[in-house]
């Protein structure tokens, strides 16, 4: 299998992430909402893998922007309706989620990628930097699936039977 080209060329993270990473917090801290354990966890890992991934312009960390940066427009855009007061839409959220899951799966596809390139020398990466990325995305994959259980399913679930118990 060829690599494709999108991938393997290496690539700094921009100055400017570091910065715009964290925007969505103070749309949470400025609403005087709670931040999640998941919140914190992921900005402060993306900063850190950011820094350590910087200096060696690795494989694979234009794919990683992106993804954020599509994930990132569709949820400040969210957070911006709602500091508006209006009212969103339920599934919006639900999809925002469900993108921010895919992220985490397409994140350990590409690293997966990179380190099967890397074997035959096409794809500009070290073991170390392919270990720290899988297992942030795995923790991300984890627990952004977590809060989209708690925060969707299960809270359905619980509606659901708190109906059956009033019917019966």
């Amino acid at each position: 299998m060829n690599k494709p080209t999108s991938i393997c060329p290496s690539s700094g993270v921009s100055d400017w992430l570091l910065l715009l990473s964290p925007g969505d917090t103070a749309f949470v801290v400025l609403r005087k909402q709670k931040l999640l354990f998941l919140h914190w966890y992921h900005h402060i890992t993306v900063l850190l893998y950011s820094w350590y991934s910087y200096k060696d312009m690795v494989a694979g960390g234009g794919w990683f922007m992106t993804m954020n940066y599509c994930v990132h427009a569709l949820m400040y855009s969210y957070y911006a309706a709602r500091a508006a007061g209006l009212r969103v839409p339920r599934p919006l959220a639900v999809l925002i989620t469900s993108a921010q899951i895919g992220q985490m799966f397409m994140g350990l596809t590409v690293s997966g990628l990179v380190y099967r390139w890397m074997q035959t020398g096409d794809c500009p990466s070290h073991l170390d930097n392919i270990t720290w990325a899988s297992l942030m995305y795995l923790s991300y994959l984890l627990l952004f699936s977590n809060f989209f259980y708690h925060t969707y399913l299960r809270r359905q679930d619980a509606i659901a039977n708190a109906k059956t118990c009033k019917a019966e």
